[in-house]
C-alpha cells in the first residue's frame, strides 16, 4: 500500500499457459498507448509464473497505466497491478540474487535500452510526419463515396504477430466496442465492429496510425457497406 510511485509496474494473476513472446507482444500493445516503454520483463520461471514488470521512461505513464488497465481482462484473467517495490526488488525478483556488479551491470542495460529507445523515438517521428503529410494529401482519396461512415472498421497493415487478443485489448477501451474478426489466411487485415457509426468513428480518430510494433502503423478506414 505504501510503495512509492515509480516508472516500474509489477502485474500478476497473467494467464501462464501464454507463451513468452505472445505475452511481451500483448503487453506493449496494451501499455504502449501510456507512453514510451523502456522494457517489458516476463520469465516463465517457476517463481515468476503469471507475473511481469512493465518499464516505463516516465512515472506519470505508469501511473496513468496502472489506474487504468487495473483489473483488465487479459487473456482471461483480470490484471492485478501495483508499483514494482524498488530496482533492486525488480533485479533479484528477475534473475535471483545478484552481486554487486551485477546490479551495476543490469542499470547500464537499462541507460543503453532507454537511448536506443528515444532515438528509435526520433527516427519514428521523423517517419510518422511523412506518413502524416501522406495521409493528409491522401485523406480525400481514403474518404471516397463507397466508404462512407459505417459502424463496422477495416484495419490494414497489421504485422504478422496480431491477434484478436491484442486488437480487443486496443479497441475495447472505447464505447460500443463489439468484437474483432480477423480474416483466415490474412495476418495483415482485420475487422472491429461497434454498436453505431459514431462509437466506430470516435476510434477510428483515436487509433489511426497507432503502432502496433515499431515499424507497423496501423491504417483504419471504414469497412465498405
Amino acid at each position: 500500500m505504501d510503495i512509492r510511485p515509480n516508472q516500474t509496474i509489477y502485474i500478476n494473476n497473467i494467464n501462464d499457459k501464454v507463451k513468452k513472446d505472445e505475452l511481451k507482444r500483448a503487453l506493449y500493445a496494451l501499455f504502449s498507448q501510456f507512453g514510451q516503454i523502456v522494457d517489458i520483463v516476463a520469465l516463465k520461471t517457476m517463481k515468476m509464473r503469471g507475473q511481469a514488470f512493465v518499464i516505463f521512461k516516465e512515472i506519470t505513464c505508469a501511473t496513468s497505466a496502472l489506474r487504468q488497465i487495473q483489473g483488465f481482462p487479459f487473456y482471461g484473467k483480470p490484471m492485478r497491478i501495483q508499483y514494482a517495490k524498488t530496482d533492486s526488488d525488480l533485479v533479484s525478483k528477475m534473475r535471483g540474487t545478484f552481486a554487486d556488479k551485477e546490479k551495476k551491470k543490469e542499470k547500464k542495460k537499462t541507460k543503453a535500452q532507454e537511448q536506443i529507445a528515444v532515438s528509435k523515438k526520433a527516427n519514428q517521428a521523423t517517419t510518422q510526419t511523412t506518413a502524416n503529410s501522406n495521409q493528409t494529401t491522401s485523406s480525400t482519396t481514403q474518404q471516397v463515396p463507397d466508404n462512407p461512415p459505417n459502424y463496422i472498421l477495416f484495419l490494414t497493415n497489421l504485422p504478422e504477430e496480431t491477434n484478436e487478443m491484442m486488437l480487443s485489448m486496443l479497441f475495447n477501451q472505447f464505447p460500443g466496442f463489439k468484437e474483432v474478426r480477423l480474416v483466415p489466411g490474412r495476418h495483415d487485415i482485420a475487422f472491429v465492429e461497434f454498436e453505431n457509426e459514431g462509437q466506430a468513428g470516435a476510434a477510428r480518430d483515436a487509433l489511426q496510425g497507432f503502432r502496433i510494433t515499431p515499424s507497423h502503423a496501423m491504417k483504419i478506414t471504414y469497412a465498405k457497406k
